[in-house]
């Protein structure tokens, strides 16, 4: 990984435009060829970023990052004031709750708990900021992320919502919808999902493992 803070103004040119005036930014370049640019007041979301497939040119003032679809990244530099390089190693990846871990395999296999004619795609997901729990296709082929938690907090709506927005740029997935899954989902975090048009969905752990509830029944 590298890291560099300069003076930089960006632009980015592809199916819409943005401009970023100059200022001190961190540049970060991963070994999977991603670049973003960070500011200092926008927590973990990065001001624009290019995901993999997609490579760098540097010129000694202009950096390009550049991907399949002609769309560009154009960093001018004023000033480097830091750059480093670092090898992190092998991820060992985020190690999951049991719980958490077992409603994902078991919500892989009974898919059609999420709709009618829905099929699984793939588990873990990768993307270039991390795997989502589950890709699925709706009965009419559409793409759908599904994230899943034990307990479903803003914080796992704002995971879902940075998925959402890197899959989103890649035509082959595009559109690509979300649901939030849980046990348990509180209401600020069910509000937060619904108002970015993401479906909220409350799992009962028991009925996908195939336990009924241990209670008198009439019938």
């Amino acid at each position: 990984m590298r890291l560099v803070i300069a003076r930089c103004q960006v632009d980015y040119v592809g199916r819409l435009t943005a401009h970023l005036p100059m200022a001190n930014r961190l540049l970060l370049i991963k070994a999977d060829g991603s670049v973003s640019v960070h500011s200092d007041d926008r927590a973990y979301k990065p001001l624009n970023w290019m995901s993999p497939p997609c490579w760098l040119i540097e010129d000694p003032d202009i950096w390009t990052v550049q991907n399949k679809a002609g769309e560009r990244v154009v960093i001018t530099i004023d000033e480097v004031l830091h750059d480093s390089s670092h090898e992190l190693g092998v991820e060992p990846g985020l190690v999951k709750d049991g719980v958490e871990a077992h409603l994902q395999e078991l919500l892989a296999e009974h898919v059609a708990t999420l709709g009618e004619g829905w099929t699984l795609v793939r588990r873990e997901f990768p993307t270039a900021i991390g795997p989502v729990d589950l890709m699925c296709r709706d009965a009419g082929g559409a793409s759908v992320a599904v994230e899943i938690k034990r307990r479903g907090e803003i914080d796992g709506v704002e995971q879902l919502t940075r998925y959402l927005e890197l899959l989103n740029r890649d035509p082959l997935l595009a559109p690509v919808r979300g649901i939030f899954a849980a046990q348990q989902i509180r209401p600020q975090a069910r509000t937060l999902a619904e108002d970015r048009g993401i479906r909220c969905v409350v799992l009962d752990y028991d009925a996908l493992r195939g336990i009924e509830p241990d209670e008198f029944r009439l019938f």
